[in-house]
């Protein structure tokens, strides 16, 4: 694999026709958004006939109108004066600005074992424990909607990593509620095997019945196949994943597929079926995003190719209130149109997608409908998945807003209240839905 970053990947563009105004865009937001691109991606899934209106060009280069104006003129200023500490001033702020780490990833998530804090384990939901293993944290190729983006700007305080799978063994024995692991990043399957070995084995150690499910978080197989067909470990990769298929866990690959591009490739066809050849499970999840893939034929043609391949569709997600939002955000009203829309175009096999759902600081929000009530409209929304457990399930109504884009935009209907409030923060001027 070659990897590209800034300075070479600029000349590429530059090459491949690219003019001078995107180059200067180019510079201003991967100063502050880290890029990172191969060649698999560059050569086999962009069209360079029309890069920008290319979806996967859109999904991995950087664009003006990521940032705010006033961010990217701060930026574009302190690189035209050519000092160094503007330039790193300019940067920092913009990233704080930026809603780094939302969701309480760094003071709600991370747990204790005998009063420590285990940096680099989250544990959010009660079944469900995610690991970003310290060797895991970079990805074949960025996608620029992704809402880890601060593990990636080279800033120690942003990290969430541990380099210790022994601290993992020992939270899990310590937790026997724990059923699920998710090894995330950055991207699991950038490790040479013989790494993830260990941080695997280090779920297995846990003994007794729990955890079963190992669950590995991955843009892999879209953006570098070869992981699983010719890179010099692969073939030792697939016989592991097969024991642990063998030795009775459930091993599930969470595939993150924005496009039916990504799957029109032999070698992310043939990556596919060596997967399950070992015996793995491939689940795809994306969030519905604009410039890439809002557009419900997209998403019937991507969930019916994913299911003629055997896998199952997941999730789609509504894009985090961070990083890039800018550019990448739609309004729930929207996303939840595609959703409707792209679900009537294919079978119930395909319709195991749940979505639109935000993932927020209490849980997987899932847009299940809109009713009308009283002389106006309401979101129907549910926990599909929750911080309290008490919650999982709860239904509660938000007033319709066409440009609301994240629960922080809605409002519960007047008489009702967010189930993470409880009823003793009821709204006492129970009556119509306002117009």
């Amino acid at each position: 694999m070659m990897s590209y970053s800034g300075p070479r990947m600029r000349s590429i563009a530059a090459d491949r026709g690219l003019d001078q105004a995107y180059l200067h865009e180019f510079d201003v937001v991967t100063s502050v958004l880290p890029f990172r691109v191969n060649n698999y991606v560059v050569d086999s899934l962009i069209d360079w006939h029309r890069p920008r209106e290319d979806p996967i060009f859109n999904l991995t280069f950087p664009h003006r109108r990521m940032l705010q104006p006033e961010h990217f003129d701060l930026v574009a200023s302190a690189l035209g004066s050519g000092d160094r500490l503007s330039v790193e001033h300019a940067v920092a702020k913009v990233r704080d600005e930026l809603n780094p780490h939302p969701a309480g990833q760094l003071d709600a998530n991370v747990p204790q074992l005998d009063g420590v804090p285990l940096e680099g384990l989250q544990h959010k939901y009660r079944e469900t424990v995610l690991v970003f293993p310290a060797q895991a944290q970079s990805c074949h190729a960025y996608c620029s909607y992704c809402f880890r983006w601060p593990q990636f700007t080279g800033e120690p305080q942003r990290k969430i990593k541990t380099a210790s799978p022994d601290m993992l063994t020992a939270y899990l024995r310590a937790h026997p509620e724990v059923t699920d692991v998710l090894l995330t990043g950055g991207d699991p399957f950038l490790m040479r095997t013989h790494v993830l070995l260990r941080w695997i084995r280090a779920v297995s150690a846990a003994d007794g019945p729990h955890p079963r499910t190992i669950r590995i978080g991955t843009k892999a197989p879209a953006y570098w196949p070869q992981r699983f067909l010719t890179d010099p470990d692969a073939a030792e990769l697939l016989q592991e994943l097969c024991r642990l298929v063998d030795n009775g866990h459930h091993v599930a690959v969470m595939a993150h597929y924005s496009h039916p591009r990504e799957l029109e490739t032999a070698a992310a066809r043939a990556a596919v079926r060596a997967l399950q050849r070992a015996g793995v499970t491939i689940r795809s999840q994306a969030p519905v995003v604009a410039h890439v893939n809002d557009d419900p034929a997209v998403w019937a043609a991507l969930w019916q190719r994913q299911v003629d391949l055997g896998i199952s569709p997941y999730y789609m997600f509504v894009e985090r209130d961070t990083g890039a939002k800018r550019y990448f955000a739609l309004p729930l009203a929207r996303a939840f149109g595609i959703y409707v829309d792209a679900i009537r175009q294919v079978s119930g096999l395909a319709r195991t997608a749940r979505g639109p759902m935000m993932s927020t600081y209490h849980g997987k929000i899932l847009i299940s409908g809109v009713s009308r009530i009283g002389r106006g409209r309401a979101f129907i929304c549910s926990l599909l998945q929750a911080r309290d457990p008490q919650l999982v399930g709860s239904t509660f109504l938000a007033r319709y807003d066409e440009s609301a884009t994240w629960i922080d935009d809605l409002r519960p209907v007047a008489g009702t209240t967010w189930p993470w409030l409880g009823a003793d923060r009821r709204d006492p001027s129970f009556g119509a839905l306002a117009s």
